[in-house]
């Protein structure tokens, strides 16, 4: 579904990313891996169009989108949840996702209800206004607000950032269920442990580099690459 091939990215005149590849197959949860600064965000940012690179290839559905705005990979069925969430503080839960809603291109799709479904808290604070809730909610409806979009594929950064442990392991079952909904998920993360844990497969990205590639069990078996790119 999605393919990154060699791409540079740059900040101005530095250069951020350095000739970085990853490959998503449909409905896989795919894990890029690394420590503050190592290049997750901007690779995200790549894919979305935020920060286009100068060089390289990233096609989705077989479709070169380098230089498309990201409304437009929107509304191609490409999700995307960046790590500080952006919600609109001044919106009510419900406003926040009234204006993100896009149909289905075929029937079905993530309504209201099945969204409530997945994030049941959500329903309980409808009315609140988004600048009023934790850090837990927050998430939560940044997700939910993506959901409403109908994505097909979806960028998920640092999702686990600043929760309490109840609350990674709520966020881990419903990234769990999204893919039995039969949704792609890209997840950036630092918490390794929790995102091991719900991918098929995990990359390692380091000073901007993929570094590693394999499955989780080799992942997991492969302490030294551990030690070396993952632990502070």
């Amino acid at each position: 579904m999605l393919e990154v091939e060699g791409i540079h990215t740059f900040y101005g005149l530095s250069h951020i990313l350095f000739d970085v590849s990853l490959k998503v197959d449909p409905k896989e949860v795919v894990c890029l891996l690394g420590r503050n600064g190592a290049g997750k965000t901007t690779t995200m940012k790549s894919i979305i169009g935020i920060t286009p690179p100068k060089k390289g290839s990233i096609k989705f559905k077989g479709e070169e989108i380098v230089g498309i705005e990201p409304y437009l990979l929107t509304r191609k069925g490409i999700g995307y949840i960046p790590d500080d969430r952006r919600i609109f503080a001044d919106l009510t839960v419900g406003e926040n996702l009234e204006i993100a809603e896009r149909k289905a291109k075929e029937g079905g799709g993530w309504n209201r209800e099945r969204i409530y479904g997945l994030f049941p808290a959500l329903k309980n604070i409808e009315s609140r206004r988004g600048g009023c809730l934790s850090g837990g909610e927050q998430k939560m409806l940044a997700i939910a607000r993506a959901l409403t979009g109908n994505p097909e594929f979806i960028l998920l950064d640092e999702p686990f950032e600043g929760l309490a442990p109840l609350l990674i392991l709520a966020l881990e079952d419903q990234i769990r269920k999204l893919r039995e909904a039969g949704l792609t998920v890209l997840i950036a993360e630092q918490n390794v442990r929790s995102t091991l844990r719900i991918s098929d497969r995990g990359y390692i990205i380091d000073n901007g580099q993929i570094r590693y590639h394999g499955s989780i069990e080799e992942l997991r078996e492969n302490e030294e690459v551990r030690k070396k790119y993952l632990l502070v």
